[in-house]
């Protein structure tokens, strides 16, 4: 199956868009997508490509990010021993980031949402906290994270489930559909389109 999910940024200008393609495992998929966002401190646009395996870890993620002074690349990658790989360009570093399996892009809804599908919090009562790998925006700079989910109301029916997340003094409650995707980050997006296609054969 693929979906195209379109975000509208809250209370300004902006969108991300993006072709998920799911393999035979509901969990793994592969990526393709764009946010735009003009901004009071520069406009910027940000694209990335990433593979999430069936597992639900991230494997691989490639991220280009331009403003009108600058335009930078960043490529991630998890290795079976469970170090990242990271290469700007102009060299490579290897980091465990304590352990982390999930990456976080700033205002990306999409990326918020891997968490939640890998620990199922969607679906059943979890609380957790978890050490992420969390990329700015437009520069690409990368740190470490702490982040944590919990089930508020597991998802039911066309009911959807609700998912306090927080971090550092972010805490909100997230809108999260019945494949994990989230639908609204109070504050940051809100789901606005999600165009879905079967494979050639089946209904």
């Amino acid at each position: 199956m693929t979906t195209m999910l379109t975000w509208q940024a809250e209370g300004r200008p902006g969108l991300e868009g993006t072709r998920v393609h799911f393999g035979p495992d509901p969990v793994g998929f592969r990526a393709l997508g764009r946010i735009v966002r003009p901004d009071p401190a520069g406009d910027f646009t940000a694209s990335y490509s990433l593979v999430v395996r069936e597992d639900g870890t991230l494997g691989r993620l490639s991220l280009s990010a331009a403003t009108t002074g600058f335009e930078k690349h960043l490529t991630m990658n998890r290795t079976d021993d469970g170090f990242w790989l990271l290469d700007d360009g102009s060299g490579s570093a290897r980091q465990d980031f304590d352990g982390a399996v999930d990456v976080d892009l700033a205002f990306s809804p999409l990326f918020t949402s891997l968490p939640v599908r890998r620990l199922g919090v969607h679906r059943e009562s979890v609380a957790v906290e978890v050490p992420v790998v969390f990329v700015s925006l437009p520069d690409l700079e990368v740190s470490l994270s702490t982040q944590r989910y919990r089930t508020v109301r597991a998802g039911e029916g066309n009911s959807p489930a609700v998912v306090e997340f927080s971090r550092a003094d972010l805490r909100v409650e997230l809108e999260v559909d019945a494949d994990g995707f989230v639908l609204s980050v109070p504050g940051l997006a809100a789901l606005v389109s999600n165009e879905r296609a079967e494979p050639a054969g089946q209904s």
